[in-house]
């Protein structure tokens, strides 16, 4: 303590001569260099010339000499104190680290007792002396404001400052050292010279010299060895103009100083200015937030569940516009709806995750917000009819099996649509279509050639558009007219400037103009060309170009909720790239809610269609015939098109695109009644640009009253349609209340019963390692509860109000009877589906018993021995028989036959058919007698736990990779040295190495062994590396025979190659195991090795038990790499699906594929992985680490779970946007996936481009199930064109198109020889004297005998290439003649990818690709449809086939890329719309 104190005063204490006396007053000798170092500036401003001063300096001293005394005693007794507390501490020490610290922690403690008692003394003086500093600085500023009371300031010392440049640095310096002496100096001199009166008497001499005087004074009061008394008022002000002189003074501390100061202080205001700002703008944010508050639906105790504002904060965070994907990790969302928010944890909440947010920002979450509970009213509404089909189910499920009959409700809701009115009708959705029925149940030509527009899942949906779109187009046009006419005076005084946004004359100058307003249209130029190259027409006069429809007109243009510049269907089409190139871009997700509107722009209630004239509005509807005025017109228009954006925004929106609100034209003859039907069609068939909500919302005077008020902020009601909400979402926690898992219900039994009692941890663990848990499957007889509310839910749609719903569980109710027979059918196959289920979890588990090696096989000789030993061999014949009706695996090599468990299930189960009494009884007995008489030791039971999870590990990664293979790898090496290290204490090295064809070399064999992996210490020599069979090694003898071969001594074998080169061969000792990879069909396709190179003994071979266990991970990583695999092949299928749709289906916006994957937190179902989107361009956008969609982030997308669940199709809409979900099924009907069909603000697709939607499904479907069966070897595989015998990627590549041919091929097959001949007819050839111009009707001929020609020609040339040549090929009654009996049957013969096949692609691709999609459906022939469609695959085809190998790729990405874009060839093959 001594040493390090007088290291630090011995200088002080020499300056003031003191050093012996401080050093014995500890308390003082800190303190009173620090005092005297502060005295030191101070004395060199004293002075002592004025008397006054020389009192108030007097002063001054007496009270700092009492100052000084007092804090010595205070100082002494601070210190006695800490010793005293010190000295506590250290008696308390050991008790208290005895109990609350570590013993190194003690010992370090009790080695420096000295340590804490040194800090805490020098903390005490340390304080004690800051404090006697603050006071006696604190008392020198209350001596200097009395001194300034006593001694008055002179201001003419003011006069000294001066900061020019040339004399500062001279002014600055003597007023600083040399002034403030001189000037007092004089000022004495002056003084004796007056009172020795020389001035008066200058002529007489005297002794007194001014000059020696002044020098005296300035030599006695040096300020450096004289410490002044006092300072007069001039010498203050003096000293006051010299500091402020030295703050100019450039390049010196002062000035430094200043500066810096100047910048703290502006940055302090600047902080202060801007915490000012925040707390107002938080204040104001927190006033939004309570108003925006109001807008929710809340619980009868006044909360908001978190989740749901979680979920909305999440959607928010997610959009990829505003780039705030970092904020959603620091959302945690709950798990379960208990959690709630009142206003102020609401506000509180909100504004912690929004803190950063900018005011631009802010105003998006607030209409994001808004848009949110308008989605939550919905999700409730949707919960009260979910929760009212539930109790309906539970209601006519009278046996309760937890089934309803498939057809009856399928009938029943047939008879209910047929029964509503019209009105009704047109909210419903028609249940004798897809997807009510499924692919299965409809024929092939009524997929493929039903044209009938009538047909529509909505009734009437073409025609209504078609009516609707024409009337708004001749109305606007006439309306334009008028306009003109009225203003054409004012528009010859205006500027070529004022006469531009005039309205146009005609709907090709308007479509002009709206082209250049909105850049996303497709300028009247290209239409024109279109149409001059085509010379159709379209129904209202408006020319568009080929392929154009009626109902597809450019009257789209001109509805006034078209503000989000979609293009209309048929310039989507035709100019599918131009479109992307000029942007029509998705919506963002405050602009997708557009339907939904803001908290202070759209409080107007929402009434549904139906539900107003129910509840007796008084507000009639306004005739169709009333005229608007402009200015009404012009208010209605733009609340209606600009909702959910801000005034400004709607002011500038209105200002720049001039238009009108249509009305239809009225009817004579119609009632009021029949008016108010055709209004509630046209807004509900206004579907392209009018959100669903809107669609709620009719044209009559008391809505548009309510559109004027939306700027009063009315407050929405708390009811959803008269109705409170209970506070809680039955749909959140679906599942835990109405899911019935079978197979849990069924291990609970086994549990409890005493007989299987080896067998509980085994079943255990079956169902702990099931992944994929709460799917339904689709079965197409009977329906479980999910999927019939789901199915319910589908036909009412999102529109209907609460009250249709009610009244179709009525008649469900009234109409759903169920026979005395019926009930104990299902009872009876309730009983058999949980017998089965029993069954599988016994003998799952006896297998998993028996294979206590895990090596997934059994062999069958051995099973047979203890069978036999039953009842004492008394069933041996019986079991026997059991053979005979069971087609046993081949042998494998040394004629062994091995069982899976698959197939081991399926021969007990046959066993016990062939013995007597009840089944499940008999299959118990059996289970019974062989769990007791396998003996499994407790080391064999561990051994073989620890084995059965390393191999679920290998499958669960397969199944949560994402489709990649590396996880896979990564956990079958880890399953192998685990093991070896476990149960047999080796360090092992293994790769895997797959077969592939020689392609470079082929004269050192057809196929080499590629090593795609290994173990990470292997990776530098065996990776990527290549085995050939000219190749020392007998990785191609295991190829070969297919079994095993184990060395036990690799260096006394001479046939096995080394990869490490620099390895010494006497150091090459170890064990060398080499195993088959097989597939379902016994084929092999690599070879797995394991060796003990690096096991540090000599000799270290592998056991049996080692060796079957890795028989076992080979089995298991084969069933993980095409697991993969066939999912890659289904994504394979998929984009060429997306391809061949994309370009024919416009109104699709954007097509998400998901996979269903095991839900990474316990206690969960499942999860999404967001595979790949498909944007504008038709590009697919695929990922390489997919996203995870969670259950609980999808509380307003929960269509997607919905769809997962049920397994049936989900139509939703969801901020505006509209989508169409399609579950992909696995052959045992639940969905593997789903892909997500977004149609934009569109309610539904056009009947054509629905049912070429169905097409595509059912050929995706269908390669599925043809992936999968194959990958299973359920079925075997099906080589039709000779493209497929390239290899399997080439395969799956081309599996849609090959499909989709044999569907046609079989569609031809089913026409007649008059289909073919009507079409000979069509030969349209006017006189060359008829110079009259061409009407309509025969500018239609023209096309349509065009059209046949063109086809019909194209499809010959596929046969008869010699026609290219000839002279025939343009006269049609020669062509005719090769449509015969013979074309059907070489067109279902024909293989466009067969090597014999030579045709001229560009001379058929110049036919067949002028005619449009729409221009074919429009023609309405069945045969033109088929051949149209079967020339584009086989072009497409043929296309493929000469770039198989480098067109045809994976389409994954690679390791490197987080994503790539893929577009399959084939895909704008199709001729666009």
């Amino acid at each position: 303590m001594s040493e390090s104190t007088s290291q630090e005063d011995p200088k002080p204490a020499q300056e003031n001569g003191k050093e012996d006396k401080e050093r014995k007053q500890e308390a003082i000798e800190v303190k009173e260099p620090i005092e005297n170092s502060q005295s030191v500036p101070d004395s060199s401003a004293l002075d002592t010339s004025n008397n006054v001063a020389e009192e108030t300096t007097d002063e001054i001293k007496s009270q700092e000499l009492n100052m000084e005394g007092q804090p010595k005693i205070s100082t002494g007794s601070i210190k006695d104190s800490n010793i005293g507390v010190s000295k506590n501490i250290v008696v308390r020490k050991p008790a208290k680290v005895i109990f609350n610290l570590d013993q190194t922690v003690l010992n370090s403690k009790l080695e420096q007792p000295w340590n804490k008692n040194l800090f805490e003394r020098v903390e005490a003086r340390a304080q004690a002396m800051q404090q006697k500093i603050i006071d006696k600085d604190n008392l020198k500023k209350e001596l200097e404001k009395k001194a300034e009371k006593k001694l008055p300031k002179d201001n003419l010392a003011k006069e000294w400052f001066n900061t020019e440049n040339m004399t500062l640095s001279a002014r600055a310096y003597l007023l600083d050292k040399i002034l403030p002496t001189l000037v007092p100096g004089v000022e004495k001199m002056l003084m004796q010279v007056e009172k020795k009166k020389l001035l008066p008497e200058v002529d007489i001499p005297t002794k007194f010299d001014p000059i020696n005087y002044l020098g005296e004074y300035l030599m006695r009061n040096n300020p450096y060895y004289i410490k002044d008394s006092g300072m007069s008022g001039y010498q203050r002000v003096m000293r006051d103009v010299t500091e402020d002189l030295k703050i100019h003074v450039p390049n010196t501390i002062c000035n430094r100083v200043s500066k810096m100061k100047e910048n703290i202080k502006q940055k302090r205001e600047q902080r202060e200015h801007i915490n000012e700002v925040k707390v107002k703008v938080a204040n104001t944010r927190k006033q939004a937030l309570q108003e925006q508050f109001d807008e929710w639906i809340l619980d009868p105790k006044g909360m908001i569940p978190m989740v749901v504002i979680q979920n909305v904060l999440h959607e928010f965070f997610q959009n990829p516009d505003f780039q705030l994907e970092s904020c959603c990790k620091q959302l945690d969302i709950a798990d379960s709806m208990e959690p709630r928010l009142n206003k102020m944890e609401f506000i509180e909440y909100i504004s912690s995750h929004i803190a950063a947010f900018k005011s631009e920002m802010f105003e998006e979450l607030l209409k994001h917000l808004c848009h949110g509970a308008d989605e939550f009213r919905e999700v409730i509404k949707t919960d009260m009819r979910r929760q009212m089909f539930a109790e309906l189910f539970l209601h006519c499920d009278h046996g309760k099996v937890g089934l309803l009959d498939r057809q009856r409700t399928l009938a029943l809701l047939e008879m209910f649509y047929d029964q509503s009115s019209k009105m009704l009708r047109s909210l419903l959705r028609n249940p004798r279509q897809w997807p009510f029925i499924e692919f299965e149940e409809i024929d092939l030509p009524e997929l493929w050639g039903d044209m009938d527009n009538q047909k529509h899942i909505y009734e009437d949906f073409d025609k209504v558009l078609l009516e609707t779109n024409t009337s708004l187009s001749e109305k606007h046009a006439s309306k334009a007219q008028i306009k003109l006419l009225e203003n054409s005076e004012d528009q010859h005084k205006r500027g070529k400037h004022r006469k531009s946004t005039l309205p146009p004359t005609s709907p090709e100058q308007e479509r002009g103009t709206t082209a250049e307003q909105e850049p996303n249209r497709i300028s009247t130029k290209e239409q024109k060309q279109f149409r001059e190259s085509t010379g159709e027409k379209s129904v209202t006069g408006q020319g568009t170009h080929t392929g154009s429809t009626p109902e597809q007109g450019s009257s789209r243009e001109l509805i006034p909720e078209q503000r989000p510049r979609r293009e209309s269907i048929a310039e989507q089409g035709s100019h599918r790239e131009s479109v992307i190139e000029q942007g029509p871009r998705r919506e963002s997700v405050t602009e997708q809610g557009q339907r939904r509107g803001s908290a202070a722009e759209q409080r107007t209630r929402r009434d549904s269609v139906i539900e107003e004239p129910q509840e007796g509005s008084t507000a009639e509807p306004e005739p169709p015939g009333e005229t608007i005025p402009e200015k009404q017109q012009d208010i209605d228009s733009t609340s209606q098109s600009g909702k959910g954006s801000i005034l400004g925004e709607r002011k500038k929106s209105r200002e720049a695109i001039p238009f009108e609100c249509i009305e239809i034209p009225p009817e004579e003859e119609r009632t009021q009644k029949q008016a108010y039907e055709e209004e509630l069609f046209v807004c509900s068939e206004l579907q392209e640009q009018i959100p669903i909500s809107r669609r709620k919302d009719h044209f009559s005077e008391t809505t548009k009253k309510e559109v004027q008020k939306d700027e009063s902020c009315e407050p929405k009601s708390s009811k959803i349609e008269g109705k409170s909400w209970s506070g809680e979402l039955l749909t959140y926690n679906w599942k835990m209340k109405y899911a019935k898992c079978e197979d849990e219900e069924q291990a609970n039994l086994i549990y409890g019963n005493s007989r299987f009692t080896d067998l509980h941890s085994i079943i255990r663990n079956i169902q702990s390692y099931k992944e994929v848990k709460g799917r339904s499957a689709f079965n197409g007889v009977s329906f479980n509860l999910l999927q019939f509310v789901q199915l319910l839910e589908t036909f009412v749609g999102e529109d209907a109000p609460l009250s249709v719903s009610e009244t179709l569980t009525s008649f469900f109710k009234r109409g759903y009877v169920e026979t005395k027979e019926e009930k104990m059918s299902a009872l009876e196959q309730a009983r058999q589906n949980a017998s089965q289920v029993r069954r599988g979890l016994l003998l799952e588990a006896l297998f998993q018993k028996w294979d206590s090696d895990g090596s997934g096989f059994l062999n069958l000789k051995e099973v047979d021995e203890l069978l036999y030993t039953y009842k004492e061999g008394m069933e041996k014949e019986s079991m026997r028989k059991a053979k005979l009706h069971i087609q046993l695996p081949k042998p494998q090599p040394g004629c062994e036959v091995r069982l899976s468990s698959k197939q081991f299930q399926k021969y007990i189960e046959l066993v016990v058919s062939e013995l007597r009494g009840n089944a499940d009884h008999v299959l118990e007995s059996i289970v019974e007698f062989l769990m007791n008489t396998l003996e499994r030791s407790h080391i064999e039971s561990l051994r073989n736990g620890a084995r059965q999870k390393w191999l679920h590990q290998i499958q669960h990664a397969a199944e949560t990779s994402g489709v990649s293979l590396e996880p896979v790898y990564t956990e079958t090496f880890k399953a192998l040295t685990q093991d070896a290290e476990a149960h047999g204490n080796k360090k092992i090295s293994a790769h895997i190495s797959l077969l592939e064809e020689n392609l470079l070399l082929p004269d050192r064999g057809n196929v080499l062994l590629r090593n795609v992996a290994c173990t990470l210490d292997d990776a530098p020599f065996v990776l990527n590396r290549v085995l050939y069979r000219d190749m020392k090694g007998i990785s191609f003898t295991v190829v070969d025979k297919g079994k095993p071969i184990h060395v036990p001594q690799v260096q006394h074998h001479g046939n096995i190659f080394f990869w490490n080169d620099s390895r010494k061969k006497n150091n090459q000792n170890g064990s060398f195991l080499a195993l088959p990879l097989q597939d379902a069909y016994m084929r092999i396709f690599g070879v797995m090795a394991v060796d003990t190179l690096r096991d540090p003994r000599k000799i270290n071979i592998f056991l049996p038990h080692e060796i079957r266990f890795y028989q076992g991970v080979a089995n298991v990583f084969s069933t993980a790499y095409h697991y993969v695999h066939s999912r890659e092949h289904i994504l394979h299928v998929v984009i060429t699906g997306i391809g061949w749709l994309y370009n024919i289906t416009p109104s699709i916006t954007a097509i998400t594929t998901y996979f269903t994957e095991p839900s990474p937190e316990q206690d969960s179902d499942y999860v999404l992985r967001n595979m790949m989107v498909t944007g504008p361009l038709g590009l697919t956008e695929i990922h390489r680490n997919p996203p995870t969609i969670f259950r609980k982030t999808c509380i307003f997308r929960d269509f997607l779970f919905k769809c997962t669940d049920s397994s049936e199709v989900v139509l939703a809409s969801v901020y505006g946007e509209n989508h169409i979900v399609i579950p992909l099924r696995e052959r045992t009907g639940e969905a593997l996936g789903v892909l997500d069909f977004n149609i934009g603000k569109s309610r539904m697709l056009l009947y054509r481009e629905f049912k070429d939607l169905q097409k595509m499904m059912k050929v995706i479907q269908a390669a599925c199930f043809e992936i999968l069966g194959e990958l299973s070897g359920e079925i075997k595989k099906n080589y039709i064109l000779e493209i497929e015998n390239v290899g399997e990627v080439q395969r799956a590549g081309v599996l849609f198109f090959r499909i989709m041919l044999k569907e046609l091929q079989e569609s031809l097959q089913l026409l007649t020889p008059m289909d073919f001949v009507s079409l000979l007819l069509y030969d349209y050839n006017p006189p060359a004297e008829l110079k009259s111009p061409p009407d309509n009707k025969s500018q239609e001929l023209e096309a349509n005998a065009k059209l046949v020609h063109d086809i019909l020609i194209g499809v010959i040339l596929f046969f008869h290439p010699e026609l290219e040549s000839s002279s025939d090929l343009g006269n049609w009654d020669k062509c005719k003649l090769y449509v015969n009996r013979d074309l059907v049957e070489n067109i279902c013969a024909f293989d466009p990818t067969a090597k014999h096949v030579e045709v001229n692609v560009q001379l058929i691709d110049e036919y067949i690709r002028d005619h449009s999609r729409v221009e074919v459906w429009k023609f309405g022939n069945v045969v033109i449809e088929y051949l149209y469609h079967w020339a584009h695959i086989c072009l497409a085809l043929i296309e493929l086939n000469k770039k198989c190998n480098s067109a045809i790729t994976p389409p994954l990405p690679t390791n490197t890329d987080s994503y790539v874009y893929a577009k399959m060839p084939g895909g704008s093959l199709l001729g666009k719309c």
